[in-house]
């Protein structure tokens, strides 16, 4: 057994002795488990990978989230330019191109009858149901296009 140090007083008491000892074991006994902790390299790594994969779910939800916010001023930025043309544009010009419009709304519904004419029965029913399902998910849909815009706009300044 070793000696305690001098600076410390040793016990009087057996009752002192035995809290002495106690208090030993105690910490003797957080040591060894706080050296057992460093040394298991398994349930170190689980901990550091669930810490890693907290943070790399916050910086997907905080760049979602930036996309959305991007997505939105792109979409806000289109329209205003597409007014700024369309207020530009002489007036013969303007006619035309509604006339155009219109025109192509009338083809696409001829060809949306002559689909439902032709169609088989398993086409039309998928057909309706991604329609449905792109309507529903229209947000995510705004949302992708968007941030799809916006990474084609970085690639293309990146190589301009």
């Amino acid at each position: 057994m070793t000696q305690p140090p001098h600076d410390e007083p040793t016990a009087t008491s057996p009752e002192e002795l035995r809290e002495q000892v106690e208090q030993t074991r105690a910490e003797l006994g957080e040591t060894v488990e706080a050296l057992a902790a460093k040394t298991d390299v398994k349930a170190r790594a689980q901990e550091k990978a669930a810490e890693v994969k907290e943070q790399a779910v916050l910086k997907a939800d905080e760049l979602k989230e930036q996309a959305v916010l991007k997505a939105g001023e792109l979409k806000a930025k289109a329209a205003g330019l597409a007014h700024q043309a369309q207020d530009r544009l002489p007036d013969p010009v303007r006619d035309k191109a509604a006339q155009a419009a219109e025109q192509a709304r009338a083809k696409a519904a001829q060809a949306g009858r002559l689909w439902e004419e032709k169609a088989p029965e398993p086409v039309r029913e998928k057909t309706a149901q991604g329609a449905r399902l792109a309507r529903d998910n229209r947000k995510v849909l705004l949302a992708a296009a968007g941030a799809a815009v916006g990474v084609w706009l970085a690639c293309r300044r990146r190589k301009g």
